[in-house]
């Protein structure tokens, strides 16, 4: 096998180029009209320095916490451990504050998909797929407003990037979701969790806005508040390679991989920023990511476009590629959308490409659409949000 480590220096400057640009599309600042500072999004460290700032006590700082992200709390009038007169200097400088929601729409399998209004007025959506067995599902949870890679399945690759989203409005996100479903206080051992998993699998390409998923991701696991396990939240990219190293140093949650097709010339079509990181380098990461192992596997996310990526030379090929890989394989139905080219495979060749993945080892799920009537599915978010600073309409491709 060939070696798969990376120049690190050569991945650090890579690194540093991808963070700069990531700068250019920062948010806004976390404040409201009146000035008053966002708490939801500040990690531990930040939150205690704020308010030591504002003239308060450093234990206040785990108080707060608590009734933010254990409670769910949004009115510091009902933090009750905390003195009212604390409580109301806390309300004259600070804000807990929450994506409004704009429009939420329920399919008819229960998917439901939020669209969010932050408060510079640009939006995302946000999707929640129950399990169609248990009482439990996933928060399908947006990392951009808009996206760079220009997928050509994918219909919020259509819509040019407006900016990224920040911590308090990606782990936001989430916390809205929950309110909806009510399920506040955090569950905690093996109290069951309604809104079980987090995948980072929305608008926007997760490690094109490291910095504030990271954070966001961060205090989703923190046990005094959300509490989630690193195991059950998923963050899916189309293959930033050095920031796949970054994240699997820095957080090591599950990995999924969207790679959509077997040979280069295909996924540059597929999946332009095959052109920056062809497939042998995506995979080389994989290899390296610590998380991965016979009980966390990566997955390789692969979308089944009729004529075009489903032959079962092309299963055969994938099973090549991802030899040695601690594994699985999840084959997506194309999910169409207004003004997409392709059309859904057939179930035959589905049931026959998943049958020979299977065949050598590798779990191979086909994913059943959920939502696709509110375009809730993978590969359908978008949103009319567009770029507001002048000058910047190209979109960036990495």
């Amino acid at each position: 096998m060939a070696d798969t480590g990376a120049p690190a220096d050569l991945d650090e400057a890579e690194r540093a180029r991808i963070l700069a640009k990531t700068a250019r599309f920062a948010p806004p600042p976390a404040v409201t009209a009146d000035g008053r500072r966002e708490l939801v999004g500040l990690s531990r460290e930040e939150l205690k320095a704020v308010l030591v700032e504002a003239g308060m006590e450093p234990f206040r700082a785990k108080q707060v916490w608590h009734w933010i992200y254990y409670q769910g709390a949004t009115d510091f009038a009902r933090m009750s451990t905390i003195a009212k007169p604390t409580q109301a200097k806390l309300a004259e400088r600070f804000v807990i504050g929450r994506p409004e929601v704009a429009a939420v729409q329920t399919s008819t399998d229960e998917t439901r998909k939020w669209l969010f209004r932050f408060r510079d007025g640009q939006e995302a959506e946000t999707v929640y797929i129950p399990d169609k067995w248990e009482d439990r599902g996933a928060v399908c949870m947006s990392s951009q407003v808009g996206c760079t890679l220009a997928c050509r399945f994918c219909h919020t690759g259509t819509q040019v990037l407006a900016r990224n989203l920040g911590a308090a409005e990606i782990v936001g996100q989430f916390m809205a979701a929950r309110d909806a479903y009510g399920e506040w206080p955090s569950p905690k051992g093996e109290t069951p969790r309604l809104l079980s998993t987090v995948v980072m699998m929305g608008m926007g390409e997760p490690l094109y806005n490291y910095e504030n998923v990271a954070k966001a991701i961060r205090i989703a696991m923190d046990g005094e508040g959300i509490g989630l396990s690193r195991r059950r939240i998923t963050l899916s990219t189309s293959g930033v390679v050095p920031m796949m190293d970054r994240c699997g140093a820095d957080l090591a949650v599950n990995l999924a991989v969207s790679l959509h097709a077997v040979r280069d010339d295909l996924r540059d079509e597929l999946v332009p920023l095959n052109r920056k990181y062809p497939i042998r380098e995506v995979l080389d990461a994989c290899r390296r990511y610590p998380a991965a192992s016979n009980a966390r596997r990566i997955t390789f996310e692969y979308i089944m476009l009729k004529g075009v990526n489903d032959s079962p030379a092309e299963a055969h090929e994938l099973i090549r590629l991802i030899a040695g890989i601690p594994a699985k394989v999840n084959l997506i139905p194309f999910n169409p959308w207004p003004g997409s080219p392709f059309e859904t495979s057939t179930p035959a060749a589905i049931d026959r490409f998943a049958e020979i993945v299977n065949d050598a080892g590798f779990s191979s799920p086909v994913r059943t659409p959920r939502g696709r009537d509110i375009l809730a599915a993978c590969g359908q978010l978008r949103t009319e949000s567009q770029r507001q600073r002048a000058g910047t309409d190209a979109g960036e491709k990495g």
